[in-house]
């Protein structure tokens, strides 16, 4: 018998399959066509729409190669031995000269080498060394190289996100450079929360938000220039839409944590691009761990002086073995009805939580969103595969989306998070195209959803979506209204010109 080349059993299959069908069921369909072709599979999920990246660390963004140049710009040299950057008298660019100037690796491509390997996990080997400790250890040896660039790096997110078919970034910012930590250990402690926020805004914090909005300013200002916003060259990252949520480092004394919580409070206040904010470093560490009921006590009492301020926390970053087995039974839970948390960080640890079938309930209940980052649970915990909650999420109706976390340090983007959860865990595209729109429904965009819960179709501007260029009158009111919306109806148009392909 004659055989029938594959190629062309494909393209029968999609031509007689697809007859009748929607272009999301044949966007569809041809996702299954391709599953099994890696370097299509990458193709397809590169181009389709992804909505917001939730979780996603401002300097643990940014390439090894980019923070070369910036260190470069910045006069700063690096120590051979350890590949951190420092402030210093560099050595002259002789092979083996301790302190070179990080401008000596344009010509010495071992030294170039070693920052890159150091200063990410780019050949990394878990046989070799603990991916946890090569992951955290990356942050202090490349920090310098942020002086006066955080307006590039903010250019540098927009644009891969661009190129990744994002609407959103939340991008984790300790906007103040240490401000708010450096008064909080100043004022003296108190166990009255109120009375010491009070203290707080009295020694000066106020001044630190209108000197971190200014700030912010100038950097928003470069990341325009940068990409060439409102010009005929603009960048595609110029249409991405981008806010912040300030960073609280949990690993410092507990009155400089409480300071930048109230910061953090404070700015989702004042200055509408600041939606929220976070608790980050590694989980597992001794403070973290010591003073997570403490940090769960302050965030609830602030919140009576800020109601409205949405809250995400970084919450079982934990695998076992990592802390003891008591270390891991409650984190998630004390996050989400201790702090009032409305999104969760990883959530890597959720099944070795106390009574974890109703924790999963109840998220799903609350509607709390699992912020997914599949690339850095595996090369920092080596959790991956069947032993990750994601599945487990998904069969008890919890939302969840894809991030990044840290793309820069994990050598990836959000389309290799897609690729790796599609082929890890055999979704189909109204799982992906789920996760998506989720990002956009669980963002701390301000203004009402486009879409109504628990709904998969859009409740507000659904027809206009047969021509998604011209909204109708009653359909454009409702995004002149809501930048929330707007993003949305984005997304759904880059949906509707995808699936045209197909």
């Amino acid at each position: 018998m004659k055989r029938v080349p594959y190629v062309l059993l494909v393209v029968g299959f999609l031509a007689t399959g697809c007859i009748g069908q929607t272009p999301e069921e044949r966007t569809s369909a041809y996702l299954e066509s391709v599953r099994h072709q890696p370097s299509l599979l990458l193709a397809f999920l590169q181009k389709m729409p992804k909505g917001g990246d939730l979780h996603n660390h401002l300097e643990g963004a940014i390439y090894a190669e980019s923070l070369i140049d910036w260190a470069s710009e910045n006069a700063l040299c690096v120590d051979r031995g350890t590949s951190k950057l420092i402030r210093a008298a560099c050595d002259s660019c002789e092979t083996y000269r301790p302190k070179p100037s990080v401008r000596c690796a344009y010509q010495d491509h071992v030294l170039y080498n070693q920052l890159v390997d150091a200063w990410s996990m780019r050949n990394w080997h878990r046989e070799d060394e603990s991916g946890h400790d090569h992951f955290f250890g990356t942050f202090d040896k490349f920090h310098p190289a942020f002086d006066r660039h955080y307006g590039d790096a903010i250019a540098e997110i927009a644009a891969r996100a661009a190129g990744n078919h994002l609407q959103y970034v939340e991008l984790m910012h300790t906007a103040d450079g240490m401000d708010a930590a450096m008064l909080g250990a100043k004022v003296e402690w108190s166990d009255d929360f109120g009375k010491l926020r009070d203290a707080l805004l009295a020694e000066g914090l106020a001044g630190i938000v209108t000197t971190t909005r200014a700030k912010l300013d100038q950097d928003e200002a470069r990341e325009k220039e940068v990409l060439h916003c409102g010009t005929a060259k603009a960048d595609p990252g110029c249409n991405v839409t981008v806010h912040y949520l300030y960073q609280v480092l949990r690993g410092l004394p507990r009155e400089q944590v409480f300071a930048q919580i109230v910061l953090g409070f404070e700015l989702a206040k004042a200055d509408p691009r600041f939606v929220g904010f976070n608790l980050v470093m590694p989980e597992d560490w001794y403070v973290p761990m010591h003073d997570f009921g403490l940090h769960m006590r302050m965030i609830e009492a602030l919140r009576k002086f800020y109601p409205p301020t949405h809250v995400s926390l970084h919450a079982g970053e934990l695998s076992m073995g990592l802390v003891p087995p008591e270390g891991l039974r409650f984190h998630i839970r004390e996050s989400v009805e201790q702090a009032g948390a409305e999104r969760i960080g990883h959530g890597t640890s959720v099944m070795n939580e106390n009574d974890p079938i109703s924790l999963l309930q109840e998220l799903a209940k609350k509607k709390v969103l699992v912020e997914i980052c599949l690339t850095s649970n595996d090369v920092i915990l080596g959790v991956s595969g069947n032993r990750h909650p994601l599945p487990a999420y998904m069969r008890y109706g919890v939302p969840v989306s894809l991030a990044t976390d840290d793309q820069g340090v994990s050598r990836s983007d959000i389309t290799q998070e897609f690729v790796r959860a599609t082929e890890t865990y055999d979704l189909k595209y109204s799982d992906l195209k789920r996760m998506a729109r989720q990002s956009l429904e669980y963002s701390f965009l301000p203004g009402r959803n486009l879409r109504q819960p628990e709904k998969s179709s859009i409740a507000l501007c659904e027809l206009d979506l047969r021509n998604p260029k011209n909204p109708s009158v009653p359909c454009k009111a409702v995004l002149d209204s809501s930048e929330r919306a707007r993003v949305q109806w984005e997304l759904e148009k880059a949906f509707v010109d995808f699936e045209t392909q197909f």
